[in-house]
Formats: C-alpha cells, sequence, structure tokens
C-alpha cells in the first residue's frame, strides 16, 4: 500500500542514520516467505559492511539510502514493507537488519520488516541505479509535477484518467489511494479520458495533487483498517483520518454532503468518487 506521503515519511525517519557506518548486516530468520535481496547476501554483504551513509533519497514509491562508496541501497516496500529505527509491530516479520555505529545519538540499527514479504532489497551502483529508475524508466516525482507536466505526459492518453495517473512510467509517486482523493478535490471524474482534458483541469489536477500528498506527508501516511503501515519509530500515520474518498463508498460526500460516494473498479483497482462534484 505505501504511496509516495508513506514512503516519504520513511525516508524522513530515517534521516537520523545519515553519517553512521553500518557495521553488520543481518538477515533475520522469518517463517513467512522470503523477501528479494539482490544481488545476493555474500556480495550484498560485501559491499555494505563498513560504508557510511551518506545520505537519504526517493525513487517514486522506493526509499534509497546513498553510501560512501557510491552504491544505493534501495528498499521497494510494496503492499506491507516498513524501515523502522524502534522496535516492530511484530517481530516475527522481521526481514533484514543494519547495525549502525559512530555517530552519538543515533539509532543503532535499521530494520526492514515485511508482513507479506513481497518486497525488495536491491544494492545498485550509480549506473545501474540510472538505468533502474532514471527519467527513461521512471517518471518525474509527483512533488514537482506541474500542469504543464501532466498535460505533456498524461495528455495524449486515451486512457482514464485515475488509470493513467498510476502509471509510475508517466508520474512516480502516485498509488490508488491518493489518485481518488487528488481527483475528488480537483473535481474531476476518474473515468474521463486525459484527451478529454483541458488546460483548467490539468491545472486543477496538478494543485489537487500538492494539495493532498504535501498534506499526507504532514500527517505522516495513511495508517487503513490493517493497521501495517507505521513510520519509522512505529507509529500510526494520521492522515486516514484526512480522507475524503478513498473507503467510504456509501458515505456522503464531504464537499456536496447531497449524494453518496460511490465505487467502480478501474483496471482491477478500487476507486471511489462523487458522481455528483465530478462529472
Amino acid at each position: 500500500m505505501p504511496e509516495l506521503p508513506e514512503v516519504e515519511t520513511m525516508r524522513r525517519g530515517v534521516e537520523p542514520i545519515v553519517g553512521t557506518t553500518i557495521e553488520r548486516f543481518e538477515l533475520l530468520p522469518c517463517p513467512r516467505k522470503p523477501i528479494s535481496v539482490t544481488p545476493g547476501l555474500a556480495p550484498f554483504r560485501r559491499r555494505v559492511e563498513g560504508a557510511r551513509v551518506e545520505r537519504t533519497g526517493r525513487a517514486g514509491k522506493r526509499v534509497v539510502l546513498w553510501l560512501d562508496r557510491g552504491d544505493a541501497i534501495i528498499f521497494e516496500p510494496r503492499m506491507t514493507g516498513l524501515l523502522l529505527l524502534d522496535e516492530p509491530p511484530d517481530p516475527i516479520y522481521n526481514r533484514v537488519r543494519f547495525h549502525l555505529r559512530g555517530k552519538r545519538g543515533a539509532a543503532k540499527q535499521l530494520t526492514y520488516w515485511d508482513r507479506r514479504g513481497l518486497g525488495l532489497i536491491r544494492l545498485l551502483s550509480p549506473d545501474e541505479y540510472e538505468a533502474a529508475y532514471g527519467l527513461d524508466t521512471l517518471g518525474p516525482d509527483a512533488l514537482v509535477m506541474t500542469a504543464e507536466l501532466y498535460r505533456e505526459r498524461l495528455g495524449a492518453s486515451q486512457r482514464a484518467v485515475k488509470v493513467a495517473m498510476l502509471d509510475q512510467r508517466a508520474v512516480a509517486g502516485i498509488g490508488n489511494l491518493y489518485a481518488s482523493e487528488i481527483l475528488h478535490l480537483a473535481g474531476i471524474g476518474p473515468e474521463r479520458t486525459c484527451r478529454s482534458l483541458k488546460s483548467k483541469q490539468w491545472e486543477a489536477i496538478a494543485a489537487a495533487a500538492l494539495e493532498v500528498l504535501e498534506t499526507a506527508i504532514r500527517y505522516e501516511g495513511s495508517t487503513l483498517s490493517d493497521g501495517t503501515y507505521r513510520n519509522a519509530l512505529s507509529q500510526s500515520g494520521g492522515y486516514q483520518n484526512e480522507h475524503r474518498v478513498y473507503a467510504k463508498a456509501g458515505d456522503p460526500c464531504p464537499r456536496c454532503v447531497s449524494v453518496a460516494i460511490e465505487r467502480i473498479v478501474q483496471a482491477q483497482r478500487s476507486t471511489f468518487y462523487c458522481p455528483k462534484c465530478q462529472k
């Protein structure tokens, strides 16, 4: 589930480990499906142990740790992955741990936790990183998108705008939850084709996207009913209390009040919208 606000919250949450050295990398025993660690355990350990964490970054829905040796560690949480500096929700799903040293007051360990085991951890050289996550393969980050960029990258598409917004090659970071929220705030129907939208509607989408995503980051993301998502200190996010339409089928629209939120399925994903406010 983690989308841009949750992953950006993870990135900010692990900022305190910048400047620490990875003393030891440990693969933890877990009775569930193993996660993917690339390259294999031995070369991964050899390249990261003794390296210093130089800075953090984010590639769409992925947290990146840049090391002083030039390599990047990429954490792709997918459905249920978390990066934690504190105790996990349930230690049985701990997957890997980085033991850290060398910075007073900093955390002594960074743990990757993943209930379903669908996440990925990759160690890439700078060239490999560019090939995997450069603009040729991953779109501009949603936080820097403008109306002009939305129109340039999506405007010619015959796809429904909600479906097109999920295309990470076009715009990076927006997922199913926040696409519904953005389109409701923008007042645009999720089934409208991109080609049918005018300049003012792209401007509305761009403005709504920034407002929704920045507010969600301020609330440290959305923790849904399964309770899985947590920040780096294993605390729940708060933006789920601000949702306009997501998972609210049957509830009154918060804008017009007179019509109930409806749910439809697009590209095998649930979409929530108001049929009056989003024509």
